[in-house]
C-alpha cells in the first residue's frame, strides 16, 4: 500500500466518516484541496487524463492508505481525479483544522512529516516504473508483486484488462500484445482475469534482463 499507516484515536477523532458509494469521485483534477483523506474500507483509484481523453492510473489504494494529504496540506490543488472503486468509507481531514493544530500536537506533527516522506518516496518509485520501465517490465513487476516467489503462481486480476493498462500506464492494445508475446515466450499463461505465472525465477530474471 501506497501509504498504509495506522492512525492513533486522537487524529482519528479529527477525521469526519464519510461514504462514498461505488463509481463516485472524490475530487476531481483542479479542484482546490481544502481537506484529504484516510480510506478506512473499500478501494479507490487515482487517475489523470491525456489531451486524447485517455485514462492513465496514478495509484490505487486500499484500507490504510491516504489521499490527497501532501496537496492539501501545501494548500494546491488536487492534480488527479479520484474515484471509489467500490463502496468506500472514509475519514475526511480539513486542512485548516490539521494545520491549526499541529503546533500544539507534536506528536500530530510528527506523524505527518513521516506520512509526507513515505509519499515522496512512493512518487519517486511511481516515476521509475512509468518512466524508466518498458510495458513489458511494468507488467512483470506488477505480476510478481502478486505471487509468492516459487515455481508457479496464479494472479487474479481484480478487474477488466483495460483497467490494469490504466494501472501501468498503457493503452488496451499494449497491454494484450505484451501479454500475447510473454505467453508465447512460455513466461505465462492467459484465461481471461486468470494470469498463471509458469515459473517465477525465470519472470524475475526476465525483469532484470528487461526482456
Amino acid at each position: 500500500m501506497p501509504n498504509a499507516m495506522s492512525l492513533s484515536p486522537h487524529l482519528r477523532s479529527q477525521g469526519v466518516p464519510k461514504k462514498i458509494a461505488k463509481g463516485c469521485f472524490l475530487f476531481g483534477s483542479g479542484e482546490k484541496a481544502e481537506g484529504f483523506y484516510y480510506l478506512l474500507a473499500g478501494e479507490v483509484r487515482a487517475f489523470s487524463m491525456d489531451e486524447q481523453g485517455r485514462e492513465v492510473e496514478v495509484v490505487r489504494l486500499k484500507a490504510g492508505d491516504f489521499l490527497g494529504e501532501a496537496v492539501a496540506l501545501a494548500g494546491g490543488v488536487y492534480p488527479v481525479h479520484a474515484q471509489a472503486v467500490r463502496d468506500s468509507r472514509v475519514l475526511y481531514f480539513d486542512r485548516r483544522r490539521v494545520l491549526s493544530g499541529l503546533s500544539r500536537e507534536p506528536e500530530a506533527a510528527r506523524f505527518f512529516v513521516e506520512l509526507l516522506a513515505r509519499k515522496c518516496l512512493v512518487l519517486n518509485q511511481r516515476i521509475e516504473a512509468l518512466g524508466l520501465r518498458t510495458v513489458r517490465q511494468r507488467i512483470v513487476q506488477y505480476l510478481l508483486g502478486r505471487c509468492s516467489g516459487g515455481g508457479a503462481c496464479l494472479v487474479e486480476l481484480s478487474g477488466r484488462k483495460s483497467e490494469l493498462a490504466r494501472r501501468l500506464g498503457t493503452i488496451p492494445e499494449t497491454l494484450s500484445r505484451n501479454l500475447r508475446q510473454m505467453q508465447e515466450d512460455g513466461l505465462i499463461e492467459v484465461r481471461g482475469r486468470r494470469i498463471r505465472i509458469l515459473d517465477c525465477p525465470r519472470l524475475r530474471a526476465a525483469l532484470v534482463r528487461g526482456k
